[in-house]
């Protein structure tokens, strides 16, 4: 029987899990709940119902894994534990410094539920996080950097439009390439959240709205915006379509370090995306087959992608990934 999964948020986000899991031979999409009116959201998918947000408890046995598409600006944080007392959930909630207040409720609301979380997945928060620990651990003489874009960050892009005023907008995300190159030449440089990126926000405002009052409200927001060099632009709708329609993204991670005197080793792993949602939505995708089968095992509480084993992320078997994988 395939796995049940729903999804709940019919974004960008929303979108890219659901052409990942129409791709997964194991999985099938039973339902997408949204706080859109159903009536007039069309999904990709034939014969799948679309339901308002308010149904998702009536769907408690029909599906075995939820994957939360909301932002993590206001969404998650309150969701996440609400729905873990549900459903086994997977979310992308990505503000780093808030995960472990995050990772707190929802393990509670998780284990008094008896379900499955698995939060913070995607490729950085995710797939990052693996990288930067397994380099680490090798090379525990060292330095670890995170270099992310240049691309559009989807959370970042959710909270300015969250702005009172700003009618869409995006940010990207840009590597400072003096900082990138001197990582990458081994100099182990000290660099500050400043000196690693800088932001670059394209916002079209509503009618009357101040722009100088919106552009405060960006630069002044802590976690995202107040401690990079940020430049905020203001265009008018048709340029923004026109020029900011896409969701390239990307980075890299690097570890710099050394074994023994005077042996330099540089461990890079990088992501080139087309599509910033597609790419995390197939990422939310594998850790909700990972979710399904600790639930199958009786496990429950929150998890992350540091406490799950890679094999739990694929469609093969044991034989199957020792044969071709390792």
């Amino acid at each position: 029987m395939k796995i049940q999964i729903g999804i709940l948020g019919y974004g960008n986000l929303g979108r890219g899990v659901e052409m990942a899991v129409n791709q997964a031979e194991d999985m099938k999409l039973a339902a997408v709940f949204t706080r859109r009116n159903p009536k007039n959201l069309a999904i990709a998918t034939a014969d799948v119902p679309v339901l308002n947000i308010a149904e998702a408890p009536a769907w408690q046995n029909k599906i075995d894994v939820l994957i939360l598409c909301g932002g993590s600006a206001t969404d998650l944080p309150k969701q996440t534990p609400e729905y873990a007392g549900m459903f086994n959930v997977v979310d992308s909630f990505d503000t780093h410094a808030k995960i472990p207040a995050h990772y707190a409720a929802v393990d509670e609301a998780a284990r008094q539920a008896g379900k499955i979380a698995i939060i913070s997945v995607g490729w950085d928060p995710g797939l990052f996080s693996l990288a930067r620990v397994y380099s680490s651990a090798v090379l525990p003489t060292g330095k670890d950097y995170t270099f992310w874009g240049k691309g559009v960050s989807q959370g970042h892009s959710d909270a300015v439009r969250r702005i009172p005023g700003v009618k869409n907008a995006k940010q990207y995300t840009v590597p400072v390439e003096e900082s990138l190159a001197a990582v990458r030449r081994g100099e182990n440089p000290e660099l500050s959240t400043r000196q690693k990126h800088t932001r670059e926000c394209f916002v079209v405002l509503e009618e009357g709205a101040d722009p100088s009052q919106v552009e405060r409200e960006i630069k002044s927001m802590p976690n995202y915006f107040a401690d990079y060099d940020t430049t905020v632009h203001f265009i008018d709708e048709a340029e923004f379509n026109e020029k900011h329609s896409g969701l390239a993204h990307g980075g890299f991670v690097i570890r710099s370090g050394n074994t023994a005197e005077g042996h330099h080793h540089l461990v890079e792993f990088s992501l080139k995306l087309d599509s910033n949602p597609e790419f995390t939505g197939s990422v939310l995708t594998a850790y909700a087959r990972a979710a399904y089968r600790l639930a199958e095992e009786g496990k429950k509480g929150c998890r992350t992608a540091l406490d799950i084993a890679p094999a739990y992320l694929s469609p093969q078997n044991g034989d199957e990934l020792r044969a071709h994988f390792l």
